[in-house]
């Protein structure tokens, strides 16, 4: 018998179906991965698994003797006492040698997740409580483990930590996850939900991917030609007195049958639709960090980091949680003072903000209210006005939901209404602090096709490595005691490249140095040849710099030798720094000639 059988199983809440008649039945050993648009019922299904919920018609059977342990994707906000505390919970083993079998696996499955049994739970951030939760989970060794977004607010080293303890997991796996890198190596069966529907593939998430485009391209030209037919049928009834005397009666019921058909079918779940509000153009130059230090207390959080981050840059910001991203944010963004070294911002900023805990999202107010101020109707994007009910359709709400209360919305929807207000906000300066929280893959996807074509300026901290990957380029990495690193590229080009020791980038000979900076209150010609030569410089650095990132972003490249990796990397070095120096030097022209004209 399996492990768990679902036979006819239905579930509506209110008008809203999750699932028609659906069946599933999962073995011992297998990984299987919940897929499928925010709002389609993967929590649901987990929680009906575990009991939590009974459905409305069909069969849940779990075979007897089968312990589940669920995972839930929200944290608990109170749970006291010390890790060791939380994760023994009320497990106790009636037999000494059982219990003591237990104390030791617990203590075994705490360490290996990388937390400290006398830590008070409570003093500890959402990511290390989803951490104590998993240890409390896997220590009861469950038969069936069922985990709703399992790696949220977990950085890189954990999820990396809880990737090697589930595939080594034999009992039956159930997950519902948004990382694409987890969940391709850990999969081994993919069910989506959609329409109310399962659709089952047991193969990984990439051969799934494949699979399910197919599909979706005979499903379309089926539906093309069904709908061909449904019109000339259509234009037949409706044809002259003499055709409707002498119509086929056969043909008018066969006619009714495709109505209903049509009117039965269920269409593909909606695309989000992203359009920021960006304002004119930043400076060029947007931050400039130079050897900056911040500690609290006697623990060092960031030591002598300097960095330069030009108009159309898309860094990420790598580190374990606790390490100080927030803080390196808000240093940036120049919100805390360094306790050493200077940090200069450029001209012209408008800075939008996206909070990993939606602290700007107000529970008491509805989806409306939380976007436009005063419960308007309409939005201004891009100098264009739009109904509010129209712009949030771009991100899949209802009208009813619409004018819902956002204590009533999901994970995912909420983080989908986080970025409806953002997008509202002029800017050309994006700070997103863990976006891809609860959204579900296909948003994940617009989200990064949408940044890659924002023409202003990205500071991205984010543990969803294939997000990272395919979104920015550059990373600020917190590699341990207040040691802050500048890598070319995403989260594999970091891996790549951290071990090769970057000696301090050298400006190659064949770049003139530039003139030192000059505090002449006058402007004149040879300034203006100065500025001239230096817009062409500064083309020459961009045209270069890009190509240097196209070159660094190529896998193949390191297959070469490593000498020529550290001669691009040492040349990308000094490209940056004479951009750097190229447009403080243009700002202070531009400047002094404004003043000479007035």
């Amino acid at each position: 018998m399996a492990f768990i059988d679902l036979q006819g199983v239905s579930l509506a809440f209110g008008s809203t179906s999750l699932f028609e008649d659906i069946r599933l039945t999962v073995e011992s050993g297998e990984k299987v991965a919940l897929v499928g648009r925010n709002g389609s019922g993967k929590s649901t299904l987990l929680k009906l698994i575990a009991g939590i919920l009974r459905p409305d018609t069909g069969t849940i059977a779990i075979q007897k003797g089968i312990h589940i342990a669920y995972l839930d994707q929200m944290v608990p906000e109170d749970m006291p006492g010390t890790v060791l505390e939380v994760v023994k919970g009320d497990l106790n083993r009636t037999q000494d040698g059982q219990q003591s079998a237990f104390n030791r696996r617990t203590e075994k499955v705490i360490s290996q997740l990388g937390l400290d049994t006398t830590w008070i739970n409570n003093t500890l951030s959402a990511g290390m409580k989803r951490k104590v939760l998993m240890a409390k989970a896997l220590a009861a060794e469950p038969d069936v483990l069922l985990l709703d977004e399992p790696t949220n607010h977990m950085d890189i080293d954990s999820i990396k930590r809880l990737e090697d303890m589930l595939i080594k997991f034999t009992g039956a796996l159930i997950f519902v996850t948004h990382d694409r890198m987890f969940l391709q190596r850990i999969a081994t069966r993919i069910v989506e939900i959609d329409r109310c529907k399962l659709f089952d593939q047991s193969c990984d998430y990439e051969t799934f991917l494949a699979r399910r485009a197919a599909a979706r391209e005979v499903e379309e030209t089926r539906n093309a030609l069904f709908d061909k037919k449904l019109r000339k049928e259509e234009q037949w009834i409706r044809t002259g007195v003499r055709a409707r005397r002498t119509r086929n009666e056969g043909r008018v019921r066969e006619l009714q049958k495709l109505r209903a058909i049509r009117r039965d079918r269920r269409e593909a779940a909606g695309i989000v639709k992203m359009e920021a509000q960006e304002t004119e153009r930043s400076g060029m130059l947007v931050v400039k960090a130079d050897n900056i230090s911040f500690s609290y207390g006697a623990a060092p959080v960031i030591s002598q980091l300097s960095t330069v981050i030009m108009k159309g840059d898309r860094v990420g910001i790598l580190g374990p949680n606790g390490s100080g991203k927030t803080t390196l944010l808000r240093l940036l963004l120049g919100n805390l003072q360094p306790d050493s070294g200077s940090i200069r911002l450029g001209t012209n900023l408008q800075i939008s903000y996206f909070d990993q805990l939606r602290q700007q999202l107000d529970e008491n107010k509805t989806v409306q209210e939380n976007v436009v101020e005063n419960n308007q109707d309409t939005v201004t994007i891009n100098g264009q006005k739009r109904h509010i009910i129209g712009y949030l359709q771009d991100f899949l709400f209802s009208p009813d939901q619409v004018r819902s209360y956002v204590s009533t919305l999901s994970g995912g929807e909420r983080n989908r209404l986080l970025l409806a207000r953002l997008f509202t906000r002029p800017s050309n300066l994006l700070v997103m602090d863990e976006p891809t929280n609860d959204l579900d893959i296909e948003t994940l996807e617009l989200l990064e096709d949408y940044l890659m074509n924002y023409t202003g300026t990205v500071l991205l901290v984010s543990h969803d490595r294939a997000f990272v990957n395919n979104v920015v380029t550059s990373t600020l990495v917190f590699e341990g005691a207040g040691s802050v690193n500048e890598y070319v590229g995403g989260y594999d080009d970091w891996l790549r490249q951290r071990a090769e020791e970057i000696k301090p980038a050298i400006a190659s000979k064949d770049v003139p140095p530039l003139r030192a900076i000059s505090h002449k209150v006058k402007f004149g010609f040879r300034q203006q040849k100065e500025l001239d030569g230096l817009t062409m410089t500064i083309e020459s650095l961009e045209t270069e710099q890009k190509n240097l990132y196209q070159a660094m972003g190529n896998s193949s490249l390191y297959k070469n030798d490593k000498s020529e990796i550290l001669t691009k990397q040492k040349r990308l070095e000094a490209v940056k720094a004479l951009l750097a120096e190229s447009y403080t030097r243009w700002e202070e022209l531009e400047q002094l000639k404004n003043e000479s004209q007035k």
